[in-house]
């Protein structure tokens, strides 16, 4: 697949998420596969820059190519200078952001909200397009409501404006993240514009990305929540979607080194206690999918330092190579 002048190493990618896909989670998906992976949501509003959040999420160093911006915002005007900075800073895709249905967000007519406004969806795509030399994607999802599924008539406005790619999510902004996501309307989409269409939403396995692709005809897949606590997912649908087969389990040692990586990392970027923090995070969700028991994962959440906090977790994954450690 190739967006702009990029051509992805494959058909799989990272969804942006916030509190998520910071530097080091983006990272280690791109390591273990994923073909992009975009930044979480950076707002337009450029006052609001100076925080320590949005310096976090505005820092690309050693990221790989192509390096990738999510905005949000609701005026063409900010999002197209917002775009212009963030390419002199280095990025090398501007995405934007119609797909959140958070209401944070939403109420301050940003993200999913935007889909009920298609004049201002044409206004916003345009300027941005326009404003920068770099490839501009969109995120967003099937329609305003499950009775207006308008999805098709956004991205025929984004494919006119010059979006380079889309992202759609197979829920409305009235779903939230309720229900089963749908494809239909995906699949419509994909047959309606001729620029490339990653379909995003329940995609948890590689049998099931392998049965979107079919059903949608859709050139990529995104994933979200399946990456949580098992980044090596994109391996696995990689070598599935490449292949036809369910590749062999990681190597338990191998599974306890990307851990001990990511840790590291997140101590590195985020500094003593905000790394911690969202250490802690990914560390639920390893443990989870790696069956620590209750015990275990409730004593991993006191640590309250790096160095305990992963004393606790290396010791734990070790006796867990070893096949000695406690079950769920």
């Amino acid at each position: 697949m190739q967006i702009g002048s990029h051509v992805l190493a494959s058909p799989t990618a990272l969804a942006p998420m916030a509190g998520v896909t910071d530097r080091p989670f983006r990272n280690l998906c791109r390591r273990l596969g994923a073909g992009i992976a975009a930044s979480e949501m950076l707002t337009s509003d450029t006052r609001l820059w100076r925080s320590r959040k949005s310096q976090r999420r505005m820092n690309h160093v050693g990221e790989p190519s192509p390096r990738i911006v999510q905005l949000a915002g609701a005026d063409p005007i900010a999002l197209a200078e917002a775009a212009r900075l963030n390419v002199d800073l280095g990025a090398e895709i501007i995405d934007i952001n119609m797909g959140c249905p958070a209401k944070k967000v939403f109420n301050r007519h940003c993200g999913s909200a935007l889909l009920a406004d298609l004049p201002l969806v044409a206004r916003i795509l345009e300027a941005v397009v326009a404003a920068v030399h770099v490839p501009v994607t969109l995120k967003m999802r099937t329609g305003v409501d499950p009775e207006h599924r308008n999805g098709v008539n956004i991205a025929r406005i984004a494919a006119a404006s010059g979006v380079a790619a889309l992202a759609v999510h197979g829920r409305t902004r009235a779903d939230q993240y309720a229900g089963a996501a749908e494809y239909v309307t995906i699949r419509d989409i994909k047959s309606a514009v001729p620029i490339p269409v990653f379909a995003n939403g329940d995609i948890d396995s590689v049998q099931k990305a392998r049965a979107v692709l079919d059903f949608t005809g859709a050139d990529g897949v995104m994933l979200g929540r399946a990456a949580h606590g098992a980044p090596w997912i994109f391996r696995d649908v990689n070598e599935f979607l490449s292949h036809g087969r369910v590749p062999a389990a990681l190597p338990r040692a191998s599974v306890r080194d990307i851990i001990a990586t990511h840790l590291a990392d997140l101590y590195d970027f985020y500094g003593e206690d905000d790394g911690v923090r969202f250490a802690r995070k990914h560390l639920g969700w390893y443990f989870e999918g790696l069956s620590g028991s209750r015990d275990d994962r409730r004593m991993l959440m006191a640590q309250e330092d790096s160095v305990r906090q992963f004393a606790f977790a290396s010791a734990w994954l070790d006796r867990w190579v070893d096949g000695t450690a406690n079950a769920a």
